[in-house]
């Protein structure tokens, strides 16, 4: 039995019971079900379950975690909180997250014009929004349309040339003027591979210097009572408390400066996202070494001692985590089509009656194979391969003779592992490492898992069902796509096993945890997969219901996204049915009509099973 490390990614969202995965709320369902319900309803390939209680559930922790620490510490300023739309853009994430926190200081915050029109539509009344990264004049004046229409909306500036196009936008439509915020650009850095976010050498904010420059021009144009955030941002996925302390510190300095030099406004320091997100499924790999508890208590108490140490005003605090809200609540579920080496079995042993002498001292270490010289048993056969594949090399022995070496190879190694299973042998792992399962998944990590071929980013994988039953093979998962980068290959440090299963017989699921944030609107069309099959899960306690289904998109679809002229691809291809001598008149109907139902459905493959597609 393999519990996948679920006690240390799944924030108790999900647990095993009967062998199965279960949601933790509600009646309690198993993931297999509700994808089994899917699946019958006629959506295959893989599916992407929301799961709305968990954004809500992210939410409520936010607040309650920063809430309960300005209690502990007499904080007398406010929290409020933003949503960053470049995690997650996708309208059935960002209305239930909306929907869910009505009550809340609870917004968006925005980084391109689209984004800030998303922000400006669905951002609850009297709940912020906070506006990042590089703006032009057209950008700046939705920022003045958004206050006119009563919003809360703080435009966050990252460099004097944005200051003077507000200035010039606030002499042009007058008042209600947007609230402004600077950027800073802080020496503390983060760390992981988004540290770069931060530091004196990154990409967005102010440095002091520009910071004095950016107060001079404010009091000049008599805009400086608007003036109410200083930001920073450290980096995405912050694994380590300490550098979050410092930068802290830093920021808490400069608030109380800027306010001593006269801006009586500023009242909110903007700490940026980063909370990290625990991805690990192994003991000893963890991504974070700290709790939101202490994550909002270390927040609350510096700023508290920076204020009362420099007399000024508590600010409010403003965050902007975003993998934290929006990480859990997304599944990705992803049929196996195939396990490669199960081609390997007796059946394809083709042995003559007359083989080469090693041939037959390995059949005769498979017959004979026992727990008691199980790894002795294991090392000869993996020499005896070695040794015919030279004699094949040389000419010695012929094609049948190598297909039956490795036929044999394979049945000796399955047989070893099922014998030992019961044993953490390290000779088993450090074989398993070189002779894997490689396990044909119907999806494409580069749509549905960019940050994996991208960043390295591990994600938690388990199966669905089967957990009452011990995993015996070393798993190297394969997409669909035709890119060798298209794998999630075996490590033996966090290894990844599977169960042996003859999928043309049975239907085995593996789930992706942990999507919800960047990978859909990252992903990319490799091959032309679109994305997954997508709906929502709304639990009650007497099961579930889907809802917001959206269908992957059909081929023809996919094509008219990228500007093919589809009416002009039918044209084209009826065209060439219709003039080819090798089809009589009814064959060529048969063939568009095929033609054109195949065309009418998405890209994923379709598995064969007992003889017939799903």
């Amino acid at each position: 039995m393999e519990d996948y490390g679920i006690s240390y990614w799944s924030s108790n969202d999900f647990f095993i019971d009967e062998g199965v995965v279960k949601i933790n709320s509600g009646s309690k369902p198993a993931l297999i079900k509700i994808v089994k319900d899917a699946r019958e309803k006629g959506y295959k390939g893989p599916l992407l379950l929301r799961f709305p209680h968990l954004i809500a559930k992210q939410v409520d922790k936010l607040f309650y975690s920063f809430e309960k620490s300005m209690q502990e510490y007499k904080y007398e300023g406010k929290f409020h909180a933003v949503f960053p739309l470049k995690v997650n853009q996708m309208p059935h994430f960002v209305l239930p997250l909306m929907e869910s926190s009505t009550h809340k200081s609870y917004g968006l915050e925005a980084g391109s014009k689209s984004e800030l029109i998303v922000a400006m539509a669905y951002t609850n009344k009297n709940a912020p929004i906070t506006v990042n990264g590089f703006k032009d004049k057209e950008m700046i004046h939705l920022g003045f349309i958004a206050a006119n229409m009563g919003h809360s909306i703080t435009l966050t500036i990252e460099g004097l040339n944005e200051l003077e196009t507000i200035i010039a936008v606030a002499k042009e439509m007058g008042k209600p003027y947007p609230n402004i915020g600077l950027r800073i650009r802080l020496h503390s850095t983060g760390t992981g591979v988004w540290a770069k976010s931060g530091g004196i050498n990154s990409k967005f904010g102010l440095t002091s210097t520009e910071l004095l420059e950016a107060i001079s021009l404010l009091e000049k144009s008599k805009l400086l009572h608007k003036f109410t955030m200083i930001h920073f941002h450290i980096g995405s996925q912050i694994s380590d408390i300490s550098p979050l302390k410092k930068a802290i510190r830093e920021v808490g300095n400069i608030y109380a400066e800027l306010r001593k030099m006269g801006a009586k406004n500023l009242t909110s320091v903007n700490i940026g996202g980063g909370l990290a997100v625990e991805y690990t499924q192994h003991q000893g790999n963890h991504n974070c070494n700290y709790t939101l508890s202490e994550f909002s208590g270390d927040v609350v108490f510096s700023l508290k001692e920076i204020a009362k140490n420099k007399k000024e005003k508590e600010p409010d605090i403003f965050i902007e985590s975003g993998r934290f809200i929006s990480a859990n609540h997304a599944v990705l579920v992803a049929p196996v089509l195939e396990l490669f080496s199960q081609e390997y079995d007796e059946k394809a042993l083709k042995l003559k009656e007359k083989n080469p002498p090693l041939i037959a001292e390995m059949f005769d270490l498979y017959q004979t194979v026992s727990e008691k010289n199980a790894i002795e048993y294991l090392h000869d056969s993996l020499d005896h391969m070695e040794s015919l594949l030279t004699l094949f090399d040389l000419g010695y022995i012929d094609l049948q003779d190598r297909s039956n070496t490795e036929v044999l190879v394979h049945l000796i190694i399955k047989k070893v592992i099922k014998l030992l299973k019961h044993k953490n042998h390290n000779e088993i792992i450090r074989i398993q490492e070189q002779v894997q399962e490689r396990y044909l998944l119907n999806c494409s990590f580069f749509q549905s898992l960019p940050d994996y071929w991208g960043l390295g980013q591990n994600f938690p994988v388990m199966p669905l069902d089967r957990l009452n039953k011990k995993p015996t093979r070393s798993a190297s998962l394969w997409d669909i796509t035709c890119d060798s980068d298209g794998e999630i290959a075996f490590d033996s440090t966090k290894p990844l096993y599977l169960h042996d299963v003859d999928v043309t017989k049975e239907e085995y699921f593996l789930g992706f945890f942990l999507v919800g944030a960047y990978q859909e609107v990252l992903g990319m069309r490799h091959n032309l997969f679109t994305h997954p099959t997508e709906f929502s899960v709304i639990l009650n306690d007497k099961g579930y219901e889907i809802i917001n289904l959206l269908e992957a998109q059909n081929v023809l679809d996919v094509l008219d996204d990228l500007d093919y002229d589809t009416k002009e691809i039918e044209r084209r291809l009826k065209h060439r049915i219709d003039d080819s001598a090798l089809l009589d008149e009814d064959r060529k109907k048969e063939i568009l009509g095929q033609l054109y139902i195949m065309m009418s459905e998405n890209g994923y493959l379709r598995t064969i099973r007992n003889g017939e597609k799903e």
